[in-house]
């Protein structure tokens, strides 16, 4: 016997989702059952509970995903399991089909080490709470960035004050003298030796981060790795990736032909010389350079927050790399797994056309303004019409709220979202935030639907 499952929804919306259950063919048995409120998203667990005297035989009940209260409560009271569904009833078709997988992002390969590039000019306990930024951010080890012809008498301080907080760490220099005393205070990895410099891997216990002598010379890179290999010490390999314009795409091949030698050994893809030097949203530029790591098997990557643009670039790495794990591990595209990651864009930005939005407008009896766009524009409706346009401005006059200053302050905070959404192609729900992805964190994401949504200020004020 297939699953019955029980639709609870409300008057504007039910002639809807009668038309899309009947349009996904599920392989269910359904019943859709209007609650007794227009508008679906404002029922709650504790109404639902007084007013549904029939489960219908139901082997679930799916609300609205707006429902706020109690659901395991409330089915413990019915007697059959509750769900919320997705907020917009267009993406039905999408819950269903997608919400069995349930991709786990809890899985990466590659270790984030993130670049405190000017640490010899910083305090030891603002490199603590830099670390911890960083650490909450996605990052599995703290580089200490040295600068040349710069006193760093703070460094032993500052890379035993981190370990002693738990933090693995890396020193990061060219200079044979800071590479030495930052693996003898305590650090984790060295960055960076050549095939001149190896002989200090032979004075400590780091790791040490190779890289060629010269900087596109892979022979020198081979014979440094082959001597290494030979005292069996662990290391890793950094061929080293060129910004765009100064040899990236050679750099490209570099990587490409050193995993193509050296199938097993671990590698670092120094991300910052693509995400601090390119005038563009990191947020894409580290989903394709991650991809690049997973394709390749490059475990490590050094990544800087340096350039104001790039102020998130951690932030963005440590959900690319689960992204491209993910797909990885599913033998799939790095697509409809996680969205966070397309900050100024959505899959599906606009789910009503608006012949639909007339429909709804037509069933509307109430003076409450309802706002939606579509790819036409911006539609603003209640009982007394549509109207439509593409400017907030055009609309002002037609909406009749000149002597209600806080009618008109939320209409027009509501307008000014719906226009960048409409602009970028972004999903616009009426009384949220717009979702910015990983590149904000939006009160609205970390709302309890168990309780009551708070009076916003204009009706605080009313």
């Amino acid at each position: 016997m297939s699953e019955h499952i029980l639709f609870l929804t409300g008057k504007l919306a039910e002639k809807q989702l009668q038309l899309i259950l009947k349009k996904m063919q599920p392989d269910f048995s359904y019943t859709i059952h209007q609650i007794g409120v227009k508008v679906a998203a404002l029922m709650t667990a504790d109404m639902l509970a007084r007013r549904l005297k029939e489960t219908f035989n139901a082997d679930k009940l799916i609300v609205p995903g707006r429902c706020r209260g109690d659901l395991d409560a409330l089915s413990q009271t019915l007697g059959i399991p509750v769900e919320r569904g997705p907020d917009e009833l267009k993406d039905l078709p999408l819950y269903f089909g997608k919400k069995m997988q349930h991709i786990d992002l809890s899985q990466y390969d590659v270790k984030i080490f993130a670049e405190i590039v000017d640490a010899p000019n910083v305090s030891v306990d603002a490199v603590l709470e830099r670390a911890h930024y960083y650490k909450n951010n996605g990052a599995n080890v703290i580089d200490i960035g040295c600068l040349p012809d710069t006193p760093f008498p703070q460094m032993e301080t500052m890379i035993q004050t981190l370990k002693q907080e738990g933090f693995k760490v890396s020193i990061d220099s060219l200079q044979a003298d800071d590479l030495l005393r930052g693996a003898k205070a305590g650090a984790d990895y060295m960055l960076s030796l050549h095939e001149s410099t190896l002989w200090i891997a032979d004075e400590v216990d780091s790791i040490p981060i190779i890289i060629p002598e010269q900087h596109t010379d892979l022979s020198s890179l081979d014979r440094a790795i082959n001597i290494l290999q030979q005292k069996n010490r662990a290391f890793i390999v950094d061929p080293i990736l060129d910004p765009i314009h100064f040899g990236f795409t050679a750099s490209v091949v570099r990587y490409h032909s050193v995993r193509k030698q050296y199938p097993d050994i671990d590698m670092m893809l120094g991300v910052g010389n693509i995400t601090e030097l390119t005038h563009a949203d990191t947020a894409g530029m580290n989903a394709l350079l991650l991809g690049m790591c997973s394709e390749l098997n490059i475990n490590n990557i050094l990544a800087t927050e340096v350039s104001q643009h790039a102020g998130r670039a951690i932030k963005e790495a440590d959900l690319a790399r689960r992204i491209m794990h993910a797909a990885k591990e599913h033998n799939t595209l790095p697509k409809h797994i996680n969205a966070d990651l397309m900050a100024l864009h959505e899959p599906a930005p606009f789910p009503y056309q608006l012949d639909e939005i007339k429909e709804f407008a037509a069933q509307v009896k109430d003076p409450s303004f309802r706002i939606q766009i579509s790819t036409e524009g911006i539609h603003i409706y209640n009982r007394d019409g549509l109207h439509t346009a593409i400017d907030p401005f055009d609309l002002y006059p037609k909406l009749q709220v000149e002597d209600d200053a806080g009618h008109a302050f939320y209409l027009g905070v509501e307008l000014a979202r719906a226009e960048t959404a409409w602009q970028l192609g972004k999903r616009f729900n009426q009384d949220q935030a717009l979702n910015w992805g990983c590149a904000a964190k939006l009160n609205e994401q970390t709302v309890d639907l168990h309780t009551f949504k708070p009076a916003g200020t204009t009706l605080k004020k009313s």
